[in-house]
């Protein structure tokens, strides 16, 4: 059985940046008070004509010439994302278009901030068992169209981006474990809980999260499923190299590394600089990370993300 291996990385984001600063100025809330409780101190937003698919798309393209690998050459795409460009068709099918390639399946998961280790656990599966043999795997987001830019609580720890990266079947040990998990009995903390009715929208279409909740199950659920991750690999905490975290909280952040015995300087943390991209914030920080050749051939590296549902994963990869 061949594994899956990561040959290629990419991202994009938009070229608004909106900081603290003038954050500020549009709702009660300050750099300090931001900064102190989130470790956030801009986000990348997206222009009013920008969509999913065009962020995926420039994240794409980036990823496949890291790859040298052709659009035509893909067996398979998976976009994770939580703010699609309409109900359907799938941005997955969009981007698909959109790369002027035709045929091979392209589907969405939706997973909100676990989305991309979601769609990089089933893109490895397809590989493992032969389905595919290359696989453009897309984490792409703009949710600061669902946010309620009234509300100092949440619109101030979300941003917009893309991140992605290509896969590829190989005998040479890549992708290593992956453990996904869910529990539904919490999915009204972290929540937009809106839907499309009769030509109209009933609820809420704005993101409702009880932050304090969120924080404690995470710094829990994240610790424990580290454990495990390692677990199943059979190695050690010790051999751990690097954390590409979800860029949440960096409270959260820095309680997963303290667990894992990991000093922050090999924990991947671009939070203060893109917010919390949902679905798009591992792979931005991991093609981050990758370009400036923080990562040594044959290092352990372990992904999490958690997010609404709630839903949780991680993926441990050898470099």
């Amino acid at each position: 059985m061949p594994y899956s291996r990561i040959v290629g990385t990419g991202s994009y984001l938009p070229a608004r940046i909106l900081s603290n600063a003038e954050l500020a100025q549009q709702v009660d809330t300050s750099d300090e008070w931001i900064v102190s409780r989130t470790g956030i101190r801009q986000r990348h937003i997206a222009a009013d004509d920008e969509l999913t698919s065009d962020l995926a798309l420039k994240a794409s393209l980036a990823a496949l010439a890291s790859a040298g690998v052709a659009p035509a050459e893909l067996d398979l795409i998976i976009v994770a994302t939580t703010t699609p460009d309409v109900v359907f068709p799938g941005t997955a099918c969009i981007l698909q278009d959109k790369l002027g390639v035709h045929g091979c399946p392209a589907f969405d998961v939706q997973a909100v901030c676990a989305g991309f280790v979601y769609a990089l656990t089933t893109a490895d599966q397809y590989i493992r068992t032969g389905m595919a043999k290359t696989v453009l795997v897309v984490g792409a987001e703009v949710f600061s169209r669902i946010l309620n830019w009234e509300d100092r609580a949440t619109c101030v720890l979300f941003g917009d981006g893309a991140g992605a990266v290509v896969l590829k079947a190989s005998e040479e040990p890549g992708v290593l474990v992956c453990k996904l998990k869910a529990d539904g009995r919490y999915r009204h903390i972290l929540t937009t809980p809106a839907s499309i009715m009769h030509g109209d929208v009933s609820g809420k279409p704005f993101l409702h999260m009880d932050g304090p909740a969120v924080f404690k199950f995470a710094v829990k659920a994240l610790a424990e499923l580290a454990t495990e991750t390692l677990a199943a690999a059979g190695l050690p905490q010790s051999e751990l190299d690097w954390l590409v975290p979800h860029q949440a909280n960096l409270r959260i952040i820095e309680s997963t590394a303290k667990h894992l015995g990991l000093s922050m300087d090999k924990v991947v943390v671009t939070l203060d600089r893109h917010g919390n991209t949902s679905a798009a914030s591992i792979p931005l920080a991991f093609d981050e990370a990758a370009k400036a050749g923080r990562f040594k051939p044959g290092e352990l590296l372990l992904l999490e993300g958690i997010g609404g549902g709630f839903a949780w994963g991680s993926v441990l990869l050898r470099w």
